[in-house]
């Protein structure tokens, strides 16, 4: 499928909360290098800001980040920042908070609730805000996350967070942080070739409350935080085919079709991929190819 003239707005749109956004936007842990998490080839500095303003031209709207994506030399907030600040005024930028990583990039415990604050306010400075679009919480290894919502809610009643979201849960983290505050997003992973009973429970849930559902990994398969996949079934390459299109595109636009509020956040650092996975926005398929394609792997037990 041709990709020269199609933007982000062919995806349609969703609300977060009174945000409202393009379905297709970009995450920026690619944009630091060859590895996701500080190890391998740093990225080209200038490229990486060229990804960004390409995206905005194509009509992305929603940037995906968080303080902890770094590699070796460079920072994705760091990267945003000098890209694209001044900020549209349209332009959501949602970060995640939680993890921790040391600056040499190992990853410590998860952050204590009193320490989200400086989290939040940590992203603020590498992103040159004064206050956060969307803030999820990525929760790591706790079993309940009340302590830790309740205090990004408590950063929300003061100002510096508009809208909060839960990342890496389950339906009953969803249900304790409703309790709390509002959640407009839930961010999991989620794709053709990885879904769990407890996925599809979370992207229903979320659908019947009009909460965004925000995979992560839509189209890495297997390859996890090292990017795209090249492992595609047949089943996938043949649909492909049929539209022009590229593995990934089919991948995205199955994701998308799951539901008016699912998003994607595909990322890259290569502007080639980045007008490709934003032109999947606009890629139909059929309910024939859409049941071809649920056939193909069923939620694991």
């Amino acid at each position: 499928m041709t990709t020269e003239t199609i933007t982000a707005d062919h995806a349609g749109t969703w609300t977060l909360g009174d945000l409202t956004v393009s379905r297709v936007g970009f995450g920026a842990m690619r944009l630091t290098g060859s590895a996701a998490f500080h190890h391998g080839t740093p990225s080209d500095r200038n490229r990486s800001i060229a990804v960004l303003r390409k995206a905005i031209e194509l009509g992305v709207d929603h940037i995906d980040t968080a303080a902890f994506y770094f590699s070796s030399l460079r920072s994705a907030n760091e990267i945003i920042n000098s890209a694209l600040s001044p900020y549209r005024e349209n332009l959501v930028i949602a970060t995640k908070v939680g993890p921790f990583r040391t600056y040499t990039g190992e990853w410590g415990t998860s952050a204590r609730p009193d320490e989200l604050r400086g989290h939040v306010e940590e992203n603020l400075r590498q992103l040159g805000r004064d206050h956060l679009d969307l803030v999820y919480l990525r929760r790591m290894r706790q079993e309940s996350i009340s302590e830790h919502f309740g205090a990004l809610a408590e950063l929300r009643e003061a100002g510096l967070v508009r809208h909060l979201g839960i990342s890496n849960v389950s339906p009953r983290h969803l249900a304790e942080a409703q309790a709390i505050a509002p959640v407009v997003s839930v961010q999991n992973r989620y794709g053709l070739d990885h879904r769990t009973p407890e996925s599809e429970e979370l992207l229903r849930l979320c659908g019947e409350a009009g909460i965004a559902f925000v995979p992560f990994y839509a189209v890495a398969g297997e390859a996890g935080e090292q990017g795209a996949t090249s492992a595609h079934d047949a089943e996938v390459l043949a649909v492909a085919r049929a539209h022009g299109a590229s593995p990934a595109q089919v991948r995205l636009a199955w994701t998308l079709h799951q539901g008016p509020h699912v998003l994607a956040i595909p990322g890259t650092g290569n502007p080639d991929h980045l007008a490709e996975n934003v032109a999947a926005g606009a890629l139909r398929l059929t309910d024939d190819e859409l049941s071809r394609l649920d056939g193909l792997y069923r939620a694991d037990s």
